[in-house]
């Protein structure tokens, strides 16, 4: 799962209920919607400093931030930072907002080469002493560093599971899947009547093109930002997919898609794909009726079969336009770095994330055992990302390339070669800026 394809599930959380209201949500301020302010601060405040936030779904979230914002304000008197929330299409409305030169001190993305060309982010090395560069893993801090230097603090991780219902497998006498061709199996052993045996999104399995990819071994960007996935192993593990997407075991038109439960909580599906941040209301809804793992492995000749899940999340960021980098950066250290409490709350209390520093992760005892435990461990095993370099308009290349494979049959080397080609002239012109 790519960063981009985290960014978009996230705009359609909104359109779920993955937990309960914390209990600090009595103690919230106001709610307030993009272009408002958020809580007051106090009355000797110099500078107002603006964070954005994109609309999470899970319940309490938005009370939350407007809460830590609130008790950031109170604590010193230099500075009040107000809270945007705002629902609809974040990117296009952050994208445009950094544009036009009027984007929030502080905001919540992904890292993109654009991003540090245009001024749109500060480094942010200072925050990371050797002691607290240990403390966040070597993929995330790879992740958000570009010409040498740290852009961004990651706030959450996310990563992708496949959940199984225990009793609809015993039932249908299949054990947990080990490999892809096992999934495949049971898919079709555990469709009966209303019931389909795999959920993997309403479009039929679009997270498909780079999971199954990465599952079979694929790389599609290496870390000196060499293309590497126009091979015959990503045509094979594509084919794989079709296989699957043929065979009439897979659940479509689902009340919600993937990111939510719903599907396989009403029983929709005996196993479906979905994220960390669902487990909680899975567990609501079905006790200990589930396990998860990370997808499975995709065994095809040449291949490096391997389980895999996505590396994902939000980051914070500076604006390099903001006239007070200084207040803004000491504020997302407070928030970000300083504050492992807060980072607990924000990874668990609302919905499963894990926290990004080490040590607030091993320090959350939601973590302990049972199905988190299987996934925390599932992330640090097997997590993967495209890494920054990595565009939208590239996934949408292949992305769009493993559609007409699956769909409409077309020979899987000859779409590959021409998302290859795409994907290399949007990589020469980032790096040639």
């Amino acid at each position: 799962m790519s960063e981009q394809h985290v960014l978009s599930r996230r705009k359609f959380l909104q359109l779920a209920a993955l937990a309960t209201a914390s209990t600090f949500v009595a103690a919230c301020g106001a709610k307030t919607e993009t272009g408002s302010s958020g809580p007051s601060a106090p009355a000797s405040a110099q500078i107002t400093l603006q964070q954005w936030y994109h609309e999470y779904g899970e319940e309490g979230c938005q009370e939350a931030v407007y809460r830590i914002a609130d008790e950031y304000n109170k604590s010193q008197d230099k500075v009040k930072v107000e809270v945007t929330w705002a629902p609809g299409d974040y990117d296009a409305k952050l994208n445009s907002a950094l544009a036009a030169g009027t984007g929030p001190d502080v905001y919540e993305s992904g890292l993109n080469i654009d991003r540090v060309r245009n001024n749109y982010v500060v480094p942010l090395d200072d925050l990371f002493p050797p002691d607290i560069k240990a403390d966040f893993d070597d993929k995330d801090l790879t992740y958000n560093t570009l010409e040498g230097k740290v852009w961004g603090v990651r706030m959450i991780i996310d990563l992708g599971l496949m959940y199984y219902r225990k009793s609809m497998l015993d039932s249908a006498g299949v054990t947990v899947p080990k490999t892809f061709d096992e999934l495949m199996a049971a898919g079709e052993k555990l469709t009966t009547g209303r019931t389909k045996g795999i959920f993997l999104g309403n479009d039929g399995g679009g997270i498909m093109w780079d999971q199954a990819a990465r599952a079979a071994g694929v790389t599609f960007i290496d870390a000196n930002n060499k293309l590497l996935f126009n091979t015959p192993v990503l045509a094979n593990a594509w084919l794989k997919a079709k296989e699957l997407y043929d065979s009439g075991s897979l659940l479509t038109g689902s009340p919600q898609d993937w990111w939510d439960p719903a599907a396989f909580v009403q029983g929709l599906c005996a196993c479906c794909w979905g994220g960390f941040w669902m487990m909680p209301e899975v567990t609501r809804q079905l006790g200990d009726d589930f396990v998860v793992t990370a997808f499975p492995p995709v065994q095809i000749p040449n291949g490096s079969p391997t389980s895999s899940t996505f590396w994902g999340g939000w980051v914070e960021f500076v604006n390099g336009q903001s006239k007070h980098i200084d207040e803004s950066k000491a504020f997302v250290k407070w928030q970000w770095i300083d504050n492992i409490e807060w980072q607990n709350e924000w990874a668990t209390a609302y919905g499963y994330h894990i926290p990004p520093r080490k040590s607030a992760a091993e320090a959350n005892k939601e973590f302990d055992a049972g199905n988190p435990l299987i996934a925390k461990e599932a992330l640090y095993a097997y997590g993967w990302s495209f890494g920054p370099m990595w565009t939208g308009a590239m996934g949408t290349a292949v992305g769009d390339a493993y559609w007409r494979v699956v769909r409409d049959g077309a020979n899987p080397e000859a779409e590959i070669q021409k998302a290859y080609e795409t994907a290399q002239a949007e990589l020469d012109r980032q790096l040639k800026g």
